[in-house]
């Protein structure tokens, strides 16, 4: 079965998990948002954003979440189902020799924190002279819910990417990172493609109990479930932490296992791999304007 001939907006993941929380209702009603077509609105939004984030599986079959930089543009709908993107990831990106091959399944969402407004487009990537291109499987919009708001700073800073950090476990670095962080990307995988998303919160709503752990609270979001639907066929994952003010990016991969007490949900990701590039984008964004949304940590 092609992606274009499953049934609904919904695999049997999501579904499960839908009916979990009681919201298979409210979740039809959403899921009628989701198409495959690219609208006017969300191609003009596609060519002002600097930022791309895109995720699937590197050829060993590891999930990992990469960003993709450029001047506004970069990004731009090249006709009714599809994107293309002026550049590709780094030689040394993960996902760069799958991104190579024609049919790759891919996630990607284009978030701008200077207006807290996200689009996510999901379908098969090919490489061309450019860059690549992406046809479309499924394209919508999520709520404006847990983006912290940023100012893109005019000019882009002269560092080049530094030199990428490979390991396997988290450095006590890293860890501090993390636990500061307020936005990060999560990719994950299903049987018929793939998927790029976004978790928000205050500072310290990742937590990070060992080297190779981390955890986070699953807050109330749309009801779609995509994100922990394909985790519950498929725990695959990878996450992305950008520090917005110096560039750096730290990519991980592992598993990530979603554990249940009433209606709280909570997500342990074991990592497996991990990539911390310095000046991996040369944007430089502002301090954070917090989400009114954002649970307090510990509510």
């Amino acid at each position: 079965m092609t992606p274009s001939t499953v049934p609904g907006p919904y695999r049997r993941g999501s579904r499960a998990v839908q009916e979990k929380a009681g919201v298979r209702e409210l979740a039809d009603h959403v899921g009628r948002s989701i198409g495959q077509g690219i609208r006017p609105v969300a191609a003009a939004f596609l060519e002002i954003q600097p930022l791309l984030v895109i995720g699937g599986a590197d050829p060993a079959g590891a999930v990992w979440a990469s960003p993709l930089t450029g001047d506004p543009g970069f990004v731009r709908a090249t006709g009714p189902r599809q994107i293309s993107v002026t550049g590709a990831p780094r030689a040394d990106d993960p996902l760069a020799p799958a991104l190579a091959r024609e049919g790759t399944p891919v996630g990607t969402i284009a978030l701008d924190p200077r207006t807290r407004r996200r689009m996510r487009l999901n379908g098969r990537s090919r490489p061309t002279p450019r860059g690549l291109a992406i046809e479309a499987d499924q394209v919508f919009s999520n709520c404006p819910k847990y983006l912290q708001k940023r100012e893109l700073h005019e000019g882009r800073r002269p560092e080049g990417p530094g030199v990428p950090r490979h390991g396997t476990r988290l450095t006590e670095g890293q860890r501090e990172f993390v636990a500061a962080a307020d936005t990060f990307f999560i990719a994950t995988v299903h049987a018929h493609g793939a998927d790029a998303s976004h978790r928000g919160g205050n500072p310290g709503f990742v937590r990070v109990p060992s080297p190779a752990t981390l955890e986070w609270d699953d807050f109330p979001g749309n009801s779609m479930f995509l994100t922990l639907g394909n985790l519950a066929d498929d725990p695959r994952a990878g996450l992305l932490f950008l520090d917005w003010t110096t560039g750096t990016s730290l990519q991980l991969t592992g598993a990530a296992r979603t554990s249940y007490d009433g209606a709280s949900r909570t997500v342990r990701f074991t990592v497996t791999g991990t990539l911390e590039t310095p000046f991996a984008s040369r944007w430089r964004w502002s301090g954070p304007e917090f989400s009114p949304a954002n649970p307090r940590n510990g509510d």
